[in-house]
């Protein structure tokens, strides 16, 4: 199979040929139509996570996934072949991953059906950076009326979790830089969203705006630490960035998040994403041979995804 392939990290990912997975017991074998670039790509082909985690060579990158179930491997259970589905992909290991034409993944955990009207592509890039997002959203326990910063509102995760919260019935106040970025970060919702300029006086911007203090703050980008200055006492603060309580000295709880893609959170936000209530913003498709194209635009700063169209 057609595969992007690190032989060693640090290193930038090359298209090769790869040998096909098959099925163990409990897995499926998906055929990969859609895939994605998340930041945890990057980290692992900047050997960023050697000591960290088992790196398997010929190390195949990616996370998400969407395709059709291929095969079935022996016990595995609750899907039948030619099966729409999407997820992602999660091992003990580095080095099997979906940027390919075939991934094999775990029955039972990380995949979820594609629901009727969900385009291919779109659940392609919905796994990952959908899950962080309804996690850091969840763990806050985001309520209707609290006021809501998202911090690293621009990226993939961010403005799912901007969608998120403004779904609830909060007050989001997203960070962005002024022009291109605060366009993209106000039009993800008709609730009103504003921007905040992080490169300038964020501390004063956001006091300006919430002079009681934040309900919540979802970290995905920034300070921790000074982010939770700007928090009221008894808020709290989801980071997917290892912001710990031990790190803060303001009377916050901080709950460290680790995107958990349950089959059960992978259908509510798939759900939500046929329905229009959740919008996936995707900035740019590359196919599979392009996939190298796509990390370096992703390394220079993306609004929303970027997309691989492997099939």
């Amino acid at each position: 199979m057609r595969a992007v392939v690190l032989n060693e990290v640090p290193s930038m990912p090359a298209v090769t040929e790869a040998e096909t997975p098959r099925p163990r017991a409990g897995e499926l074998l998906v055929k990969v139509a859609a895939s994605s670039v998340n930041g945890f790509d990057l980290s692992v082909a900047g050997g960023h996570l050697q000591g960290m985690m088992e790196h398997r060579f010929p190390l195949v990158v990616g996370m998400d996934f969407a395709g059709t179930v291929e095969a079935l491997g022996e016990g595995a259970e609750g899907f039948t072949v030619g099966e729409a589905v999407f997820g992602v992909a999660l091992k003990p290991y580095v080095g099997a991953g979906t940027l390919a034409e075939y991934v094999t993944v775990p029955a039972g955990h990380g995949v979820a059906p594609i629901p009727a009207g969900l385009d291919v592509r779109v659940a392609g890039a919905l796994g990952l950076a959908g899950t962080a997002a309804l996690n850091s959203v969840d763990a806050a326990a985001v309520a209707r009326g609290e006021t809501v910063l998202v911090s690293g509102a621009t990226g993939g995760v961010g403005a799912l979790a901007v969608q998120l919260a403004a779904t609830r019935g909060a007050r989001v106040i997203a960070t962005a830089r002024p022009g291109r970025e605060s366009e993209f970060v106000t039009g993800l919702t008709s609730s009103g969203v504003e921007a905040v300029d992080f490169t300038g006086d964020l501390e004063a911007h956001v006091t300006a705006l919430a002079p009681n203090g934040l309900d919540v703050v979802v970290h995905l980008a920034g300070n921790g630490t000074r982010l939770a200055g700007l928090v009221r006492t008894g808020g709290r603060i989801a980071s997917t960035l290892g912001l710990t309580s031990d790190a803060v000295e303001a009377d916050v709880t901080v709950h460290p998040i680790m995107a958990d893609p349950s089959p059960r959170t992978l259908s509510a936000l798939a759900g939500q994403a046929a329905s229009g209530a959740l919008r996936v913003p995707i900035a740019a498709t590359y196919t599979l041979e392009e996939a190298p194209e796509a990390f370096t635009a992703f390394r220079g700063g993306t609004l929303g995804k970027i997309a691989v169209s492997v099939a």
